[in-house]
């Protein structure tokens, strides 16, 4: 029953926020690296902090006692990405959050405690590159929404079925999440985008799973389920740096941008 009721929250969560969007000009303009023709409600990702806080209105005092430290983080990044997606922000203002957000994440997943040191900052390169990667690879509907439900999938039947690592709740809440939003994305002429706030959100979420079950059984195997994402992020930079182009400039030489765009494939559905 617990998260039937969240479920509705959620919908009416998202239907209210577009109303705000909407309202406000909260929009995504089509540019010459997009693969959408029509301008589209941005943000539509704030669902991901919107699950955290029913999470917390379901079980507060867990919350207050085990994930303060993911939920200050989360809803940092979140914040700051949501005012990005509505004005550019500095890059020095938004580095400065998002490190503080992973600082927060780490202590959380314990990875001070139970990794030395010198193993702290490739911990810092690996996350803030991973989140890049997620709001890198928001740019086709139902991409980043499918992704994370399929990863958040596998992490629920690992946690389980093979060793439990966290909270059931915790994960099943960004799956309630990724579903309401894949419901309004996921279609050829998606109601809305992620938008910053959905893609460093949902990362930030992924990612904090993945290093729990890391920390939990010290075996960096599950790294790979972030693998689909990282493959195609650093032979994409490799690619570029051989065609002598300036990898900090934006492009549109994903793989999945050569298909929506040169190509012409579909990767979304009628709905």
């Amino acid at each position: 029953m617990e998260y039937i009721i969240a479920t509705i929250i959620l919908f009416i969560s998202i239907i209210i926020y577009f109303k705000i969007a909407d309202k406000y000009n909260i929009i995504d303009k089509p540019n010459h690296r997009s693969a959408h023709t029509q301008i589209t409600l941005r943000g539509g990702g704030i669902i991901f902090p919107v699950a955290f806080i029913v999470l917390c209105l379901f079980n507060l005092n867990e919350v207050i006692e085990h994930y303060w430290s993911f939920g200050l983080g989360l809803l940092a990044i979140c914040f700051i990405s949501f005012i990005d997606d509505i004005r550019t922000l500095s890059s020095k203002v938004r580095l400065s959050v998002h490190l503080l957000s992973v600082i927060l994440l780490l202590y959380f997943t314990n990875t001070f405690s139970l990794m030395p040191f010198w193993v702290w900052p490739i911990f810092f390169v690996m996350i803030i590159g991973t989140l890049n990667a997620y709001n890198f690879m928001d740019g086709i509907n139902g991409m980043t929404g499918m992704y994370s439900f399929i990863t958040l999938l596998s992490l629920l039947y690992i946690n389980k079925d093979i060793i439990s690592f966290t909270e059931d709740s915790f994960i099943i809440y960004p799956i309630l999440a990724s579903l309401v939003f894949l419901f309004f994305n996921f279609r050829k002429k998606a109601k809305c985008f992620a938008g910053d706030v959905g893609s460093m959100g949902i990362g930030f979420w992924v990612i904090a799973l993945i290093t729990l079950l890391i920390m939990k059984t010290q075996d960096y195997k599950y790294i790979l389920l972030l693998s689909i994402y990282g493959m195609e992020v650093v032979l994409t930079i490799i690619e570029r740096i051989l065609l002598k182009e300036n990898i900090f400039e934006a492009h549109r030489r994903h793989l999945y941008q050569l298909f929506a765009n040169e190509k012409k494939k579909s990767l979304s559905f009628n709905c």
